[in-house]
């Protein structure tokens, strides 16, 4: 019975191996090797009808419709006459926005204390989240419904400073549309200094003769890329699609298939919360005030692009009176202290998998550990350290066990050899000698089950943490979240992991100690591919649990010994 339940293990714990390879091959842009999905062609920004390239519209016409009724996102009236267009681009200490003077929407933001992908590609540039081009679609929009009014393909005239100065905490960028309607929109972004957020102030001027209603709809539209895989390919995988947080559900997630099945679940009604779309380490999210009665939606619009957003409920506007409606736009790292000041509950979109409850005290935990030790991979290390600690006695009654079933080895090897033909008789002296001895075979497995959640959220701590993004440790390992350029690290913890595996009793069947041996080396060559903040955190654990075994064999009077790999013989 005994080694059935071990076999059981090894091959839960080899499944578990193979899905994890698979989810980070997906989690680096590969196709996944079991079920693969096609790969979404790269959205291209059609053209409107005046010929300049790169304007997203919205879908047909539906929020003229009361909110509430199900109305789909807005619909946007034909934009007045052609009017010279350009690409304004104001700059900040932190980001680079270029606003597009057709609808002064917001067509590209350039992240300026943040490399394009790792540290060794700075050359590049700095990482760009939103951008529109034949390559790829990542906007924010804004606009009017409810009747011929200015809306994201009016054209609009800017105004303003380009860049902040030095010693000037706030840069304004102010789009004024022309009438349309009879109605002037007029958009005033206004850039703070070290802030990501930007407050967006729509003001909206009556100059006709007649009241109008209008409603304001914000929305952010991209293309799908990678949707991050199936459930079996990619169990947890770091989320990438639009999402919506409403004060009632909290944060709700919309996979891009959900859409495209028109499927998607999500509270459409709400007085607080905001719409984003979040991929990974970065985010991008409209927010309007709380109170601010809105309709939120999600839908999928032409050539592979979609639209997360919200739509006011109708603002009376007087003829010649103005109304104003203010709305927040955010683009930046998921730097969860940032994001919590930034909106209630957007801090969510940093993905921490299933394990949440227990990942953000886990980076809590880390974050003040950084802010002592000033560099994150010792805070890596030390974060194990502590956890180790935390876990210190539980482990230990795991080593007490392995190291009881290590002293009693010898005579169960004994008895198997006696009663090699008679399997029952064997499993009947075995136990008797487990009673005997007080030794409970699956003594040294419970502990690592109980900590098997805390480990799988730091896992996820320093997947989704942006911080690991080009954070150097040491010497030659310049990017946490990138893999060790030399394998150094893998090599490393491979040796570490054999080494764990020579302290521990041999089992008694030599299939089963032959794959003891097995399984760590195909568990190891994945970690050639992981990131060298998750291979740094795995020695710093193999380290100190060789250390704390040692410790504990020797304690009990059995000397610490390493049973090597027997691989002739039956």
């Amino acid at each position: 019975m005994n080694d059935i339940r071990r076999t059981i293990l090894w091959v839960i714990f080899g499944f578990s191996m193979v899905l994890l390879w698979d989810q980070w091959q997906v989690h680096n842009g590969r196709q996944a090797t079991f079920f693969p999905k096609p790969t979404p062609p790269a959205a291209t920004a059609p053209a409107p009808a005046g010929g300049t390239p790169g304007a997203v519209p919205v879908p047909a016409p539906a929020a003229a419709q009361a909110p509430g009724a199900g109305a789909a996102p807005p619909g946007a009236a034909a934009p007045a006459p052609a009017a010279p267009r350009e690409q304004v681009t104001v700059t900040t200490d932190v980001m680079r926005i270029t606003f597009d003077t057709q609808g002064g929407s917001i067509v590209r933001t350039e992240l300026l204390q943040h490399a394009s992908d790792s540290v060794a590609d700075k050359k590049a540039g700095n990482f760009v989240l939103l951008e529109q081009s034949p390559e790829r679609v990542h906007v924010a929009q804004s606009g009017l419904v409810g009747g011929d009014l200015p809306n994201h393909l009016t054209p609009m005239t800017f105004s303003g400073e380009r860049e902040l100065k030095d010693g000037a905490n706030q840069l304004v960028a102010r789009f004024e549309s022309v009438p349309q309607g009879g109605v002037k929109l007029v958009k005033t972004y206004t850039l703070t200094r070290g802030n990501y957020d930007v407050p967006v102030r729509h003001e909206v001027i009556n100059q006709g003769t007649a009241p109008v209603s209008p409603q304001l709809y914000v929305q952010l539209v991209r293309g799908a890329g990678s949707s991050g895989g199936s459930f079996l390919t990619n169990p947890a995988g770091t989320f990438t699609g639009p999402a919506v947080y409403t004060e009632a559900q909290k944060y709700q997630k919309v996979e891009f298939e959900e859409i495209d099945k028109n499927k998607a679940e999500f509270q459409k009604e709400a007085t607080s919360g905001w719409v984003a779309m979040v991929q990974h380490y970065f985010a991008s999210a409209w927010i309007l005030p709380e109170g601010t009665a809105r309709e939120n939606f999600v839908r999928k619009l032409d050539n592979s692009l979609y639209a997360v957003g919200m739509i006011t409920p109708p603002q009376p506007v007087a003829p010649g009176a103005a109304q104003v409606v203010e709305a927040k736009f955010f683009a930046g790292p998921q730097e969860e202290k940032m994001l919590e000041r930034v909106a209630p509950g957007l801090d969510l979109v940093k993905d921490y998998g299933i394990f949440t409850i227990l990942a953000k005290p886990l980076y809590w935990l880390l974050d003040k550990l950084h802010s002592v030790l000033g560099n994150w991979g010792w805070s890596i290390v030390a974060l194990v350290l502590v956890i180790k600690i935390a876990f210190y006695w539980l482990q230990a009654k795991g080593y007490e066990s392995m190291a009881k079933m290590k002293a009693i080895n010898p005579r169960v090897m004994q008895l198997r050899e006696r009663y090699k033909d008679n399997p029952q008789q064997m499993q009947q002296e075995m136990m008797r000698i487990y009673r005997e001895e007080k030794v409970n075979p699956l003594g040294g497995c419970l502990p690592i089950l109980v900590q098997i959640p805390v480990f799988i959220a730091l896992y996820w701590v320093l997947l989704s943490s942006v911080e690991m993004r080009n954070a150097p440790w040491i010497g030659w390992i310049r990017d946490l979240s990138s893999p060790d350029p030399y394998f150094i690290l893998p090599v490393v913890m491979t040796l570490t992991t054999l080494l764990q595996t020579a302290l521990n009793p041999a089992p008694p069947d030599p299939m089963q100690a032959r794959l003891m041996w097995f399984m760590p080396l195909i568990f190891s060559v994945m970690f050639f591919f992981f990131p060298a903040g998750l291979v740094l955190y795995w020695i710093t654990n193999n380290v100190l649990s060789i250390a704390q075994q040692w410790l504990i064999n020797t304690r009990m009077g059995v000397p610490p010994e390493f049973n090597l790999p027997k691989f002739g013989g039956s």
